[in-house]
């Protein structure tokens, strides 16, 4: 893990997360993933906390997040601590290390699910070297068909799709954000 040195004396850890999005992975110093819309940054994704299994007696922790994205209809659907912000006709399903966000008829809008990690390095090879390098504090998996602004969104088991531009089986560290825009995945 690394360290950055704030005050004398004082060494504050620099967090990472992984993000696992379709074939993807991004290592960010971040626990935010944005989108550019009109030329400014917006929120997509902020991890507010990270499940951990304590043991007992240990108080029970879990994945709570802040979403904003549009469904394919264009219907805003925003959540803050895991809980609907804006009307519709969602259903919100959550466990300790996972949210769904789920359509009238039963299919995923979004699902954001912070792997375990025996799961998480079960993954491909190159995205468990890195992970055994980064050290992240979370893996969260990304899966979902959304809306980011004017960015058509498509992530699956093996691509991500920004509009029609696919990506796959890609790996990126060390990276100060995660950011969706025209071009694509911006690191």
């Amino acid at each position: 893990m690394a360290f950055v040195v704030l005050s004398i004396g004082k060494t504050y850890p620099i967090m990472k997360y992984a993000y696992i999005i379709g074939s993807n992975a991004f290592v960010v110093h971040s626990k935010v993933i944005s989108y550019t819309e009109g030329g400014e940054n917006k929120e997509f994704l902020r991890i507010n906390s990270v499940y951990h299994d304590q043991g007992e007696p240990a108080p029970e922790t879990h994945l709570d997040i802040d979403l904003n994205i549009r469904d394919l209809n264009g219907t805003p659907v925003t959540l803050l601590a895991n809980k609907a912000a804006t009307g519709g006709p969602y259903t919100i399903k959550t466990t300790r290390d996972s949210v769904e966000v789920l359509r009238t008829d039963g299919s995923i809008l979004i699902h954001v699910h912070q792997m375990d990690d025996d799961t998480a390095m079960s993954l491909e090879h190159n995205i468990t070297a890195e992970l055994e390098v980064n050290m992240p504090v979370a893996v969260i998996r990304i899966f979902g068909d959304f809306i980011l602004g004017d960015l058509h969104i498509s992530a699956q088991n093996e691509k991500l799709f920004v509009n029609d531009t696919g990506y796959g089986n890609s790996v990126q560290s060390g990276l100060n954000q995660l950011l969706f825009t025209e071009e694509g995945v911006a690191v």
